[in-house]
């Protein structure tokens, strides 16, 4: 029964035709909303499967890139937990003092300014999937860029992190790290002893950057090496290196830095070999912040235009660290870690073979 506005007028419904006829307009207004509705929402899905099609690189190298990017991003944004689970999947080796992980590309060691994720930020996390909920949190022994990935060692307790940061300090710990680098460095093994500074670069975009503050200089009069005055800021840095295998514009090499100035690898190469870094834009110049310049036959082996150089990542991997232990430090820990996908496949198409010898 009805009421239609306020004179009490009762309809006890309405006539079977009037009905009927109700009850098959609702059903075909019902059912063209409903394909109405299942029509947009189609309509809606194919666009954005055009977007993305449109938007997926047809290059294969920019494609892996791109996905590096957007994992490094998904890395930042993700919920604790997730990052904790993905560095517990990358889990190299763990006894009863020490977790030694594989660092991702993209992902910083500290937090700080835009940076939401971070390892330490996570520790406690991995801490309690690893040991249970009561777990204390794990501690940093040393770290690495954001740009660099391999092999990095926690510690389950603060004695134990201490005592590795000490072997780090007395140089102690054999690094090695993996890169590939642009042009061939001459002679194909040697040491580089050069100090390190950090310097302000005056020009459209000021910046620092570390650079080499040498001891010696070549006299313009006769051509001999002549002492210069130390530079007090500068720190002492020391990379001895091999080449593994060279094409006509890269190389993969092996860098061991006996000590650990900031960037100290990156700035060896750059300024102290004049071979940088495959993807360190920040050292590919020095007077201006700009994408790195890459030789024709890099750009053609890579499948790249010079225009998209700024999208490769760092290639600079910590491949190796040998860690004394005992009580004398009689024993010795190898702790070794394959290079990311991105890395091999440059490998692979730059015709750089590791060697037999090195591979695990």
């Amino acid at each position: 029964m009805a009421v239609l506005g306020s004179v009490g007028l009762r309809l006890w419904g309405p006539a079977p035709a009037l009905r009927q006829s109700l009850r098959a307009f609702s059903t075909t207004h019902g059912a063209a909303a409903a394909v109405s509705a299942e029509q947009l929402a189609e309509k809606l899905r194919a666009q954005k499967r055009e977007e993305q099609k449109q938007e997926e690189p047809k290059n294969p190298v920019l494609r892996r890139v791109r996905e590096l990017s957007q994992l490094s991003k998904q890395l930042q944004r993700v919920h604790p937990n997730v990052l904790a689970k993905a560095l517990k999947r990358g889990i190299l080796y763990q006894d009863e003092e020490l977790v030694v992980i594989d660092k991702p590309y993209g992902l910083p060691v500290h937090g700080g300014p835009g940076i939401q994720n971070c390892i330490t930020d996570v520790l406690p996390i991995l801490a309690k999937m690893l040991d249970g909920m009561k777990a204390e949190p794990l501690h940093l022994c040393h770290r690495l860029d954001k740009e660099t990935t391999g092999v990095m060692v926690l510690a389950w307790d603060k004695d134990t992190a201490h005592r590795i940061q000490c072997l780090f300090k007395t140089r102690q710990v054999e690094k090695k790290y993996w890169t590939i680098s642009v042009g061939l460095p001459v002679p194909s093994e040697g040491l580089v002893d050069i100090p390190i500074v950090e310097k302000q670069v005056q020009s459209h975009q000021s910046h620092y950057k570390m650079t080499l503050a040498p001891n010696y200089r070549v006299s313009p009069e006769n051509g001999k090496m002549v002492k210069v005055r130390q530079n007090r800021d500068a720190h002492s840095a020391v990379t001895r290196y091999r080449v593994l295998a060279s094409s006509p514009s890269c190389s993969l090499l092996e860098l061991q830095p006996i000590t650990g100035v900031k960037h100290q690898l990156r700035v060896h190469l750059a300024y102290g070999l004049g071979c940088p870094i495959l993807g360190d834009h920040k050292y590919a110049h020095w007077s201006k912040l700009a994408p790195q310049k890459l030789p024709e036959n890099a750009l053609m082996r890579l499948g790249l235009e010079q225009a998209k150089v700024r999208h490769l990542p760092l290639h600079l991997h910590a491949h190796q660290l040998t860690l004394p232990m005992g009580t004398s430090g009689d024993k010795q820990l190898h702790l070794v870690c394959r290079p990311p996908r991105f890395f091999t496949n440059a490998l692979k198409r730059l015709k750089l073979e590791i060697p037999e010898s090195l591979e695990k």
